[in-house]
């Protein structure tokens, strides 16, 4: 039987003096661990979805059964992992965690299954990287409680129903429009993740700069907010630097002036830009004169790997309304120019009111490269 990367999740335990860690990758997910909230009463922003998971939960509860699966969508960073953990608490059960890439076959995914216990919460990241096989036997799990394992080969083949304890997957995703229709309506509950606005942020910074015991000011946390694009990772990751700087290069208080000079270092500019998104709007102003260039060219200019150009930077500098794609490719707006300090030309193109500011041709046809 092949390995497969699962584990059932326990709650981390802090020393209330350091973190010990192995390395600094583990440092850091050991701060993030920290400062997830372990209740859904106790997690900022996403009302609607947190309104509707509550009452998921609560009904399930009463009924003493457990609830439907769930499926949380949305971009990087916004917590669908916590939720998943929160999930788990709110039912008083353990959560086991896997992810799509980490299950190639469809005996990976049965260990899984047939491993679980009564009750007990699922939770695979990016569900939309599951090989199909994997995805196939999925379907029958989620939707009868049976894992079919097959005896033999060929004609003589034959399967043997395995009864599973009732179970709740809780899927996450960051392209639920991946996700085969099958899988997709075998959720009960679907939420969508949202960027979170500024003053929601900065709740979420406040709470956790007192989880991390520093006093933190509330012109700091907005100054961290308007620079965390929109996104409580980036937004606790922020903090935990100014943090950094403060002890270090300051005088311990994280006050306005201590935020700014450690974002400064961090070469995270006012707008949230960083240094690879302030390279692709270099390059495709100063080197492309606006565009439209294509997505590979403007990511070989910078240094970068296509993907990490699409998936890392463009998203937020779409949305944002510096760029926009067409289907010459990408084109910097009259904002881009502005926020390095040059000069517009007259035929750049405005951002649109599209969705992401993404612009189409009379065909409707998105630029992909």
């Amino acid at each position: 039987m092949v390995a497969v990367a699962e584990g059932r999740y326990e709650e981390p335990q802090f020393s209330s003096e350091r973190i010990v860690a192995t390395s600094a990758d583990d440092v850091e997910r050991a701060a993030e661990a920290a400062l997830r909230p372990k209740r859904l009463a106790e997690f900022v922003g996403q009302p609607v979805v947190r309104d509707q998971l509550s009452l998921v939960l609560e009904a399930a509860l009463a009924r003493g059964a457990a609830p439907d699966h769930v499926l949380l969508s949305g971009p990087p960073g916004l917590g669908k992992t916590t939720l998943a953990m929160i999930i788990a608490s709110e039912l008083g059960t353990s959560l086991r965690v896997t992810s799509g890439p980490a299950i190639q076959h469809a005996g990976d995914l049965a260990a899984v299954l047939s491993s679980l216990e009564e009750g007990e919460v699922l939770f695979i990241d990016e569900i939309h990287r599951l090989a199909r096989p994997a995805e196939e036997l999925l379907y029958v799990a989620m939707e009868d409680f049976r894992v079919d394992v097959i005896v033999g080969k060929g004609a003589g083949a034959s399967a043997i129903p395995l009864a599973l304890p009732p179970f709740t997957v809780v899927g996450a995703t960051t392209r639920a429009g991946l996700l085969p229709a099958p899988l997709r309506d075998r959720f009960g509950f679907t939420g969508h993740l949202d960027f979170y606005d500024a003053a929601d942020l900065e709740r979420v910074i406040l709470r956790s700069a007192g989880l991390l015991g520093v006093e933190l000011r509330h012109d700091a946390a907005h100054e961290i907010a308007g620079r965390s694009r929109g996104t409580p990772r980036i937004a606790n990751r922020l903090l935990r630097r100014v943090r950094d700087w403060a002890q270090v290069r300051g005088d311990g208080h994280l006050d306005l002036g201590a935020a700014r000079a450690a974002l400064e270092v961090f070469e995270v500019d006012p707008v949230g830009l960083d240094r690879l998104d302030r390279s692709v709007l270099d390059a495709l102003c100063r080197r492309f004169g606006g565009g439209p260039v294509g997505l590979s060219t403007l990511a070989m200019t910078v240094g970068e790997e296509a993907d990490t150009v699409e998936t890392v930077a463009e998203p937020y500098l779409v949305r944002e309304g510096f760029i926009a794609r067409t289907p010459r490719g990408r084109v910097a707006t009259p904002l881009a120019w502005e926020h390095l300090g040059l000069s517009a030309p007259a035929a750049a193109p405005a951002a649109q009111s599209t969705p992401g500011g993404t612009l189409f041709d009379a065909a409707g046809d998105e630029a992909g490269t």
